[in-house]
């Protein structure tokens, strides 16, 4: 049986999407909220995700069996004095923050070992604020718990069957793997996009000839490049050592590879691009983790008018929903001009026999 009462230090993109999978999963779900911006807590309130709001950690999170704490990694401590005061002896306290060695810290600092379980939905956008969150963001995402070693057993594995219950993969580790972890797959990763954008911006000409061509295969490993500076800024200067430690490691792979491009040794570099590929595609294929799998098709068409709508209607016809679709005009790594992408992999298959039927030539996408 869940608790039902859940409150929220902090209502942007990670702490809105829980709080929208709650009162959407849990149907007694009783959610307050606090914020530093007062538009947004309206905003949560007309559209139901907030119970209660208020305009400071008060009383009312008294009342709640889980308290989030949702807010930047900057603001935890100043956050977590307010809500030592109002915490009752039965709330469980978590965060949702990408570091996680830190927030123990400060925990243990607090005397708040036995009521922490720390969180991580490996989930996020390009896109923060509350006015992005939306339920399915936690949706088959892993969502990393790191336990105190004091926390009652029976209250993490409560905690686990919610995360369960709101359609995310509950996975426990230590502060210190988890730590290690994301700085490999998810810190060290903005890093290189950041420098490797960066590097094209400084090489490119006064007339932004790199920029104007530059490729799919640019855009999707640069995407997460567009992710909020304030955040990653926080997050290397949180968990420095080990993307340090990782950071080193890649250099001297760079380096190696210079070394075999250099020298032309093609059985090398045969080897660089074939041992990433057959690892890359043993991963997951499902959306779990920072690396998310899309629906996508992308269909040949006719540069003419009409020819987009041609298609949208077709597949409205046969009730088919599209997430996504746009227009390719660089096609050096995909065929296709038209790529579509679907909110299910059902929808995948249905699309293509009814496009081939109507003579589209159709790649999918991975």
């Amino acid at each position: 049986m869940v608790s039902n009462t859940f409150g929220f230090i902090g209502l942007g993109l990670i702490g809105g999407s829980i709080a929208r999978a709650i009162k959407e999963k849990l149907t007694d779900a009783f959610v307050i909220a606090y914020d530093i911006n007062p538009e947004t807590l309206e905003t949560a309130k007309q559209e139901h995700v907030a119970d209660v709001i208020t305009s400071s950690i008060d009383e009312a999170f008294s009342a709640c069996d889980y308290i989030f704490l949702c807010a930047p990694v900057q603001k935890n401590d100043e956050n977590l004095q307010a809500v030592k005061a109002v915490l009752s002896p039965a709330c469980l306290l978590t965060d949702v923050g990408s570091v996680k060695a830190e927030i123990h810290r400060t925990i243990h600092e607090a005397g708040l070992d036995r009521q922490f379980v720390g969180g991580h939905p490996m989930a996020g956008s390009e896109r923060v604020g509350f006015v992005n969150s939306k339920a399915v963001l936690l949706e088959n995402a892993y969502y990393i718990l790191t336990p105190t070693d004091t926390v009652p057993k029976e209250k993490v594995a409560a905690y686990r069957a919610l995360i369960q219950r709101l359609g995310a993969l509950p996975l426990i580790l230590t502060p210190a793997q988890h730590d290690y972890v994301t700085a490999a797959v998810s810190h060290l990763p903005h890093v290189i996009a950041a420098s490797l954008v960066n590097l094209v911006k400084d090489s490119d000409s006064e007339d932004g000839i790199m920029k104007m061509i530059a490729a799919g295969g640019f855009k999707d490993i640069t995407r997460i490049a567009s992710s909020s500076p304030v955040m990653w800024q926080q997050i290397c200067l949180t968990n420095t050592e080990n993307i340090s430690e990782l950071l080193s490691d890649y250099i001297a792979s760079l380096t190696e590879i210079k070394k075999n491009l250099d020298m032309r040794k093609e059985d090398s570099l045969y080897e660089l691009f074939d041992t990433a590929r057959i690892y890359r595609d043993s991963f997951i294929n499902a959306s779990s983790g920072p690396i998310k799998r899309s629906y996508s098709i992308s269909i040949d068409i006719e540069d003419e008018p009409g020819a987009l709508a041609v298609v949208v209607a077709i597949l409205a016809a046969e009730g088919i929903s599209i997430k996504n679709i746009g227009i390719s005009h660089n096609r050096e790594f995909e065929g296709g001009v038209l790529r579509i992408e679907f909110y299910e992999e059902s929808a995948i298959q249905k699309a293509k026999d009814i496009l081939t039927d109507k003579q589209y030539s159709i790649h999918q996408m991975i």
